[in-house]
């Protein structure tokens, strides 16, 4: 069986998404910034190197000979961190996917395909729903979106040089092993921490499109190996809506905090926040038969055991 080759190893969505490749028989590379894989990570790989995916010297040295396929989950991905790193958040989240690209065309290998993970946060809001691939974008809502406008931008060049480079734009995914720094795993801190009966919470009534962590490696692993795809970029989401505050509440039943109180604190809103967004999936669906099979309880539920 062929290599693919997985950058960003060791980050939330890469443990899962090697084991996805290696349970369907591919040989997984996995690339990560650290000495060395995560210990949830190993198991499933192959081999592994450390390397800085923004130093060119350094990537021409990555072993390509027999990689079908580069899933680049390499970059900065929290939302809210971005507006205190804008500068920082482009030059990682761009410079990767460009240096990738650069090394695959110095090599000439047409046959190698890219899957560059960008984001369904960079549509603009107030259009109508749910986005389709071919809905507006706005990269002015956050850095983080200008960061995967520009890096989207990097893959059509790529493209139009006549190399194999889809862009993947998943909506939020949740699920085993998220770290702090999104809506499910800094809620589980809130009610772990609580001293008292009250927990203080940012706007919960949005609505967001969710997607268990496995079933987007699933779709990534989908996009890597199916032999031709007819599309340039494919929404990898649900294609309905959860609020916060369900999410919560059915979090609050598996912490067994049922009766936990919230306070609302507006110094937790971010600087826009539409108030719904879902996508749709339909494109992915019907080029790989991939569609999402694990439900928001069970999320929650394999969340909380491995917290």
């Amino acid at each position: 069986m062929a290599t693919i080759l997985v950058t960003g190893i060791n980050g939330f969505v890469g443990g899962h998404l090697a084991k996805e490749l290696h349970g369907q028989g591919w040989n997984v590379v996995g690339i990560g910034q650290e000495s060395a894989p995560a210990s949830g990570v190993k198991n499933f790989l192959t081999d592994y190197a450390s390397c800085d995916l923004t130093d060119y010297a350094a990537v021409a040295k990555l072993p390509l000979d027999d990689v079908k396929a580069i899933i680049n989950l390499a970059g900065l991905a929290a939302v809210g961190r971005s507006f205190d790193q804008p500068d920082l958040y482009m030059k990682v989240n761009v410079d990767v996917l460009a240096t990738l690209c650069r090394r695959v065309q110095e090599l000439d290998r047409k046959d190698l395909r890219i899957i560059a993970i960008s984001s369904g946060a960079l549509y603009a809001s107030g259009q109508p729903l749910p986005l389709t691939e071919n809905s507006l974008t706005d990269g002015t809502t956050s850095p983080y979106a200008a960061s995967k406008l520009a890096m989207e931008e990097t893959a059509r060049q790529y493209a139009a040089d006549g190399f194999d480079c889809v862009i993947a734009r998943p909506f939020n995914h949740i699920g085993p092993r998220q770290a702090e720094g999104f809506l499910l795993p800094d809620l589980y801190a809130k009610i772990t921490s609580a001293k008292g009966s009250e927990i203080k919470v940012g706007n919960l009534e949005t609505r967001r499109d969710y997607t268990d962590v496995r079933d987007v490696a699933r779709a990534y692993a989908a996009l890597a190996t199916k032999d031709v795809l007819k599309h340039a970029i494919y929404n990898v989401c649900s294609g309905h809506a959860v609020s916060g505050s369900t999410i919560l509440s059915k979090l609050k039943d598996v912490c067994k905090r049922p009766d936990l109180q919230t306070k609302v604190d507006a110094s937790l809103f971010r600087p826009s926040d539409a108030p719904i967004i879902y996508g749709d999936n339909s494109r992915l669906r019907a080029e790989t038969g991939w569609q999402p099979s694990i439900p928001l309880e069970q999320t929650i539920q394999d969340f909380v055991k491995t917290a």
